[in-house]
């Protein structure tokens, strides 16, 4: 990639609404899929992102944490930001999360994640309770930050896929949340997470944890069964006229 593109000199300025986290790690998920920046190509650095989005470097620091979380991007330690090795396969899957919509997205995971759940009951360690505990602190302070709330709710829902022990499914679930970082999703986000509905999901989270930190099978299959139905209930409602 030549200097001019590395140093984001290039990309285009978005508009207002593209400075939250999701529509920015979205903007920039689109752009290294697109082609505009390529696999070990570095990103610009975060102050110029800043300047460039016209937000806080705090938010763009988070969007670059939904890319890193989504394999898109890795960070070095007094390096930057590179496109990850992912990248290209993002790209080939491309079309197919086009093709995707948020009722999909929420189908896909009932039929991955109860399962899922279930083995986290079985396999989890105390490093992944107190992970979730910690993730599960920070999402219940972002009851009025749809893009705070979205990122936690994701780690959340993440570290579940972590503590089953299964790569396979752990993998699953990270392209999972590769959707859930699309520009459908993201709109769909801002019809469905007024503040009354954040502190449902919060509340129907924390007793799922409780479940798993009581090693109760039957019960985490149930709660997270009931709360992604839930998501799917006022997914359906969003759109209806």
């Amino acid at each position: 990639m030549n200097d001019q593109l590395s140093a984001g000199a290039s990309l285009p300025r978005p508009d207002k609404g593209h400075r939250g986290i999701g529509a920015i790690s979205t903007y920039l998920q689109r752009a290294i899929e697109t082609g505009a920046y390529s696999e070990g190509d570095r990103l610009p650095p975060e102050r110029q992102l800043a300047e460039t989005f016209q937000a806080a470097r705090s938010t763009v620091r988070r969007a670059l944490d939904q890319l890193e979380r989504a394999g898109l991007v890795s960070r070095r330690l007094g390096s930057g930001t590179f496109v990850g090795a992912n990248a290209a396969a993002n790209r080939r899957h491309l079309d197919l999360t086009d093709q995707i919509s948020p009722l999909q997205l929420i189908e896909a995971r009932l039929a991955v994640e109860p399962f899922t759940t279930r083995l986290a009951v079985l396999h989890a360690t105390r490093r992944n309770l107190d992970d979730m505990e910690t993730v599960l602190a920070q999402a219940e302070h972002s009851t009025n930050d749809k893009d705070e709330f979205s990122k936690w709710d994701g780690e959340f829902h993440l570290l579940i896929a972590q503590a089953s022990a299964n790569p396979l499914l752990l993998n699953v679930y990270r392209q999972i949340n590769h959707v859930r970082l699309h520009a459908q999703w993201d709109a769909m986000k801002e019809k469905i997470l007024t503040p009354d509905v954040i502190a449902d999901y919060n509340r129907q989270h924390r007793v799922i944890y409780n479940a798993l930190h009581e090693r109760d099978g039957q019960a985490a299959h149930t709660l997270i069964t009931e709360h992604l139905e839930k998501a799917r209930d006022d997914l359906l409602r969003a759109n209806s006229p």
